[in-house]
């Protein structure tokens, strides 16, 4: 979130709060639900700053330590703000032969980000996953929920155009 100073930011901040404590309170006091409950709390925030994890700590009983260090462990997890939409590029064997670094060198010129790195209108994050299970699709990319397979390099801007 970008902190402007105004009202409406302590307004917003108050809400994701309430409706974090509401995803706490399901599993308040139970360690063992400390992935499920980091995992909603994602999707609510977009990722796992600082205050969520305290937050998280404190509601299930368990050290601060201990949810950073699943945030960490976990590839699911970021501490760093994603854009709107996730790009993951499949790196994995069928896709790799079959060119995903020409792929991911194309989005990285039409986007001008790096595998880990996020777009400075936070509109796309770009990703490189072991394998998304489109082997037949290879080389292959999702966006969002969106498969895209068979790619060349020439169509990454008519796709990425879709999510402008």
């Amino acid at each position: 979130m970008v902190a402007c100073g105004c009202k409406c930011e302590t307004t917003e901040q108050a809400q994701l709060i309430e409706q974090l404590d509401r995803i706490i309170d399901e599993y308040r006091g139970q360690p063992r639900g400390l992935i499920q409950v980091l995992h909603k709390a994602q999707e609510l925030v977009g990722y796992c700053p600082k205050w969520v994890q305290v937050r998280v700590a404190e509601g299930l009983g368990v050290s601060l330590q201990e949810v950073y260090g699943v945030v960490t462990f976990y590839a699911l997890f970021s501490l760093i703000p994603k854009g709107r939409h996730k790009i993951s590029v499949c790196a994995g064997t069928a896709c790799y032969v079959k060119g995903t670094k020409m792929v991911v060198k194309a989005i990285r010129q039409h986007l001008g980000i790096k595998p880990g790195q996020t777009t400075e209108d936070s509109r796309f994050s770009l990703e490189t996953v072991r394998c998304i299970g489109a082997c037949g699709l290879a080389p292959a990319m999702i966006i969002g929920k969106d498969v895209h397979g068979r790619l060349e390099p020439e169509q990454i801007p008519e796709i990425l155009e879709q999510y402008q």
